[in-house]
């Protein structure tokens, strides 16, 4: 497995990581076993980074990884846990908290789910708009000087935001979307990124997937949250899954899926970015973990530029409501 350090001054992960979100929640029905195996399967494939957050199935997600690391397997991974979202009892939506008594408090509960001593990676799922990030991160420098928490992260930020966080304590990643359908960060956030030694764990590869050429235009249940994505709805989907027929024939030629040509995409965007998969099963994690092989050429590269433009995808990431809290799109 090929080694990715995280950041400058960040821990070395294996270069493709894997998202446990669906696991627990969002994606519809999950299969504990088969969640389980997958993990399993991921760490003997030399793969070190599970990503999680605490308000993933409120709880749920992390107590799965603590059950899939025991006999010994902690030592094999590098958990970056998110922290902040908050949820009700039906897992409404109902905010997010980010000061320094909250970060503390969270932690304390996830080191318990998570049954371990330290956190790796732990970030702040989204910039609270009534906290200075210096408070939150100040936070978290004091829990890695208690040595509960390893590396401090961030998600979903914009390039202020990263400036003024690192000024207070090293950042090692931005866990951020990317893929061929979701570019915001080339503009500003990757060049920052760069210029302050701070890595990228990208999530959303295969853009919950839309573009890895398994998706359909069979209705989703009520606990995907996919059904009310404006990527997924309407004439969007049906000029998205158009792209996806477009990369199709990119990947047929180059002998490949088009879920391995798109991470594959993203693996090539450089040395400092991680992409996040979120396979729930053995099979899908096999597919994703082939990309790592696919070596992409100038000729490629414009082949698929012109299959996948960029700017190309109908409808925005997330819904209004949830585009509006996010401080990497302002």
């Amino acid at each position: 497995m090929e080694k990715r350090k995280l950041g400058k001054t960040g821990p070395e992960s294996s270069a493709l990581g894997l998202g446990c979100m669906g696991m627990s929640d969002l994606y519809g029905p999950a299969d504990r076993s088969e969640s389980i195996a997958t993990i399993h399967a991921a760490l003997e494939a030399g793969v070190t980074l599970l990503d999680t957050g605490d308000f993933y199935g409120m709880g749920h997600n992390e107590m799965l990884i603590a059950e899939a690391l025991k006999g010994g397997r902690r030592d094999q991974a590098l958990v970056s846990v998110k922290f902040g979202g908050m949820r009700g009892p039906s897992g409404s939506w109902i905010g997010y908290d980010a000061r320094p008594a909250a970060v503390k408090n969270f932690a304390a509960y996830s080191l318990k789910r998570l049954g371990t001593d330290h956190i790796d990676i732990y970030r702040p799922a989204r910039l609270d708009p009534d906290v200075p990030i210096e408070e939150t991160v100040g936070a978290i420098a004091d829990l890695v000087k208690e040595g509960h928490v390893r590396h401090i992260g961030l998600s979903e930020v914009g390039a202020e935001t990263l400036r003024r966080a690192a000024a207070v304590h090293p950042i090692v990643d931005l866990q951020i979307e990317y893929s061929l359908v979701s570019r915001g960060i080339e503009e500003a956030i990757l060049p920052t990124c760069r210029e302050l030694g701070i890595g990228i764990t990208a999530y959303g590869v295969l853009s919950r997937g839309l573009i890895s050429g398994h998706w359909t235009r069979a209705p989703v249940g009520q606990t995907d949250f996919r059904g009310m994505s404006p990527r997924f709805q309407g004439e969007n989907l049906d000029r998205n899954l158009m792209l996806v027929e477009a990369l199709r024939k990119v990947a047929e030629r180059k002998g490949v899926t088009v879920a391995q040509i798109a991470i594959a995409w993203v693996a090539a965007q450089g040395r400092d970015i991680v992409p996040l998969v979120g396979a729930r099963r053995r099979d899908r994690l096999a597919e994703a973990l082939a990309a790592l092989d696919v070596a992409l050429d100038a000729a490629d590269f414009a082949a698929i530029e012109q299959a996948v433009p960029k700017g190309a995808a109908s409808g925005e990431r997330y819904n209004a409501h949830q585009m509006a809290a996010l401080d990497s799109e302002r």
